[in-house]
């Protein structure tokens, strides 16, 4: 049974789909594909980049650092296929000023996978930090720290 703000978030999230019941329908079935630009853009994230940045590859792992590290965004990890992704919201027309080299923020009408918002597991799309709220999702300027840190080689240890 979805609670109250759990359909909020659905209702949100449908909306940014041109026909929002047909993004309803595919939330039923599992992922609705929505597209990015006016609700939300999105920042691709190649999931060594958020591996190297949490320390860890373990899922949890993961998730406890993307909810202290991006507070009350919105991530998904697209674990299909062999390139795994994450995906970070971020309010719409950040497209319009990333410049984080190597890390694509997706251009506004990219049709993106969302899940629906109770799948926070494996198999398939799932979301890493599920949105809280209505309209809350990832800074920028947090995406990119991530990236950075991601990117940061560790020090060499000395024997």
């Amino acid at each position: 049974m979805m609670t109250q703000n759990t359909r909020a978030v659905t209702d949100w999230l449908a909306s940014a789909h041109h026909v929002p019941a047909q993004a309803r329908r595919e939330f039923d079935v599992g992922i609705a594909l929505v597209p990015t630009g006016e609700k939300f853009d999105a920042i691709r994230l190649p999931a060594p980049v958020v591996h190297a940045a949490a320390g860890s590859q373990d899922p949890d792992a993961v998730a406890s650092f993307l909810a202290e590290v991006l507070k009350d965004g919105a991530v998904i990890h697209d674990a299909y296929g062999v390139g795994v992704w994450y995906y970070a919201l971020v309010p719409p027309g950040t497209h319009t000023h990333w410049q984080v080299t190597g890390v694509e923020c997706l251009r506004p009408g990219t049709w993106l996978g969302v899940p629906r918002v109770d799948l926070t597991a494996r198999p398939g799309p799932h979301w890493a930090l599920p949105p809280r709220t209505v309209g809350i999702v990832c800074t920028a300027h947090a995406v990119a720290d991530l990236v950075a840190l991601g990117r940061t080689p560790e020090p060499e240890r000395t024997p």
